[in-house]
């Protein structure tokens, strides 16, 4: 099982839309609003790496309002 703690920056006033979007998204198991540097905070898990990056390339990174993302593996 792979696991991944993805941070996003999001425009601003738009964070409980992206929330939204991201809790329908399959493989996303947890996601926070944070304050700081970054905007959200999403846990992912799925049977390969490969499969979360599917999912970041294809859904997150695609949401419209998302700037920019950091992902950190958990090992």
């Amino acid at each position: 099982m792979a696991i991944a703690f993805v941070l996003l920056n999001v425009n601003l006033g738009t964070e409980e839309e992206i929330l939204a979007r991201l809790r329908e998204i399959v493989g996303i198991r947890e996601v926070y609003q944070v304050y700081d540097v970054y905007d959200i905070i999403t846990r992912f898990e799925a049977e390969s790496m490969e499969k979360i990056k599917g999912i970041l390339e294809d859904k997150v990174r695609r949401l419209v309002n998302v700037r920019n993302t950091l992902t950190m593996t958990a090992v």
